[in-house]
């Protein structure tokens, strides 16, 4: 604990952006065979610098078979609320789920993010006794602890119960126990987000252990057994207070990203296939006389490709789906990010007018049929799938894993771990970095990025943008 906030904490995201650049970025290493434990990559970001891009320390695991997914933040700006904060912690220490494991690392990025080491293991028993979740997810720092959602419930495989959200202590790391009183119709669980000043929280939906942990179940999603509901919650009593269907041909609504600014009662989130025709789209979801809502703003079309460049899995289809398994929010609230890990496009759309975007700007890399290689003439697996923005907006990162058996189905021919990076313009557009080009070692695959001091996908702020 120190006697002043870690500079690291923004009241607000107007601030958060004028802050120093990150010097470093966090890559997640799955072994996708379980072969070799998973890892935490530490990259050099800061240009001019002699270890430009490449990996400049790993921090390697003592057990296999986690599969490394999300991660992020012992604490955030949100310790700075004027209500329950923690405003004398740092932003020091990385929470890591195993996703299949259910076991969580903790690692000590201070005093030098080189030096970076494990500092404590939780085992998943414990986990398992105090809140009966298993398959720890998403992690968000809030100003009263870490909350952790989970995919599974009790059981061997998930599925006693259902899935949700957990406290962890922020300083000493213990699990404390569910966070839902009351959870209403809520049987599914993904992503969760919030507005702290607001008080609420909106969770999303992918689906339960047996449809995801062995690769997708095709005979569910063509019956639309996968999630497609937003909940919104009372965050301080804990409460589900409205459900909205988004339509059970909306398969998996995956990535809530509410605006940054608490002014701002809406957000997206990122919905990965109409299964009547292949589309996917984007939703904006606000609050307006007391209710939530949410509606259809952005449409994302199939590209039809020969039989011959598709998996068996999109043989009988003729297309190639988007599939947007990734979204993210820059800090003015500006730009929308939106990953078509199947067609291999990074998209990015205007969203001034949050139920209205517009189409900014694009770049093609890797996808199931087009695969294009990066403009350095390397080839890029798979397509743009995890993304993580510069708090300035100037950058965006992501990396090319879905997750393991997912990888499997829709790229047969292997998923070599791979990161890029590529620059905004001013008013929008996207270009690819020639020179940020990150080959993983062999045998691994990256998925989730987190930047030094903060990104776009981390922080939640308590206080206005002047």
């Amino acid at each position: 604990m120190t006697m002043r906030p870690d500079p690291t904490f923004h009241a607000s995201p107007k601030l958060a952006m004028e802050a120093p650049a990150e010097n470093f970025a966090y890559t997640l290493l799955l072994s996708p065979d379980f072969s070799k434990p998973d890892a935490l990559a530490v990259i050099d970001v800061k240009p001019g610098s002699p270890t430009y891009s490449q990996i400049v320390h790993t921090v390697t695991m003592p057990n296999k078979g986690d599969e490394f997914h999300h991660f992020g933040w012992n604490a955030c700006s949100s310790a700075l609320s004027p209500l329950a904060g923690h405003a004398f912690i740092e932003r020091r220490y990385l929470i890591i789920p195993g996703i299949r494991s259910s076991r969580i690392y903790i690692i000590d990025t201070k005093p030098d993010p080189t030096k970076a080491k494990i500092h404590k293991i939780i085992e998943p028993e414990e986990i398992f006794k105090k809140t009966g979740y298993s398959r720890p997810h998403t992690i968000h720092c809030g100003p009263d602890g870490v909350y952790v959602s989970t995919l599974g419930g009790g059981g061997k495989d998930g599925t006693n119960g259902p899935p949700g959200v957990f406290i962890m202590d922020c300083e000493t790391f213990e699990v404390l126990g569910r966070w839902e009183i009351d959870r209403g119709p809520q049987t599914l669980h993904y992503d969760f987000w919030w507005n702290l000043p607001r008080d609420y929280m909106v969770t999303s939906e992918w689906a339960l252990p047996p449809q995801f942990e062995n690769g997708i179940v095709a005979e569910d999603l063509l019956a639309n057994k996968y999630g497609h509901r937003l909940h919104f919650w009372d965050l301080r009593a804990r409460r589900n207070v409205q459900t909205i269907d988004l339509g059970a041909n909306h398969q998996m609504a995956l990535e809530v990203r509410p605006a940054h600014d608490p002014v701002r009662e809406y957000g997206f989130v990122g919905v990965v296939v109409d299964t009547t025709n292949l589309e996917a789209s984007i939703w904006t979801w606000w609050r307006e006389g007391g209710k939530f809502h949410a509606e259809k703003t952005a449409t994302i079309p199939p590209e039809p490709a020969p039989k011959e460049k598709l998996p068996p899995l999109l043989q009988g289809f003729g297309a190639v789906p988007p599939l947007v398994t990734d979204i993210d929010l820059s800090m003015d609230d500006r730009f929308l990010y939106v990953s078509c890990w199947g067609t291999g496009e990074m998209r990015q759309y205007d969203v001034s007018d949050p139920r209205k975007p517009k189409l900014a700007g694009s770049v093609h890399i890797g996808g199931i049929a087009r695969r294009t290689p990066h403009p350095n003439g390397k080839a890029f697996a798979a397509g743009p799938q995890m993304v993580e923005i510069s708090r300035d907006g100037k950058r965006v990162y992501w990396t090319n894993s879905l997750y393991s058996t997912w990888d499997d189905q829709f790229y047969p021919d292997g998923v070599p771990g791979v990161e890029v990076m590529a620059n905004v313009g001013r008013d929008g557009g996207l270009e690819l970095a020639k020179d940020y080009f990150v080959s993983f070692p062999d045998g691994y695959r990256a998925h989730q990025i987190r930047l030094e001091g903060g990104d776009c996908s981390t922080d939640s702020f308590c206080y206005p943008s002047a």
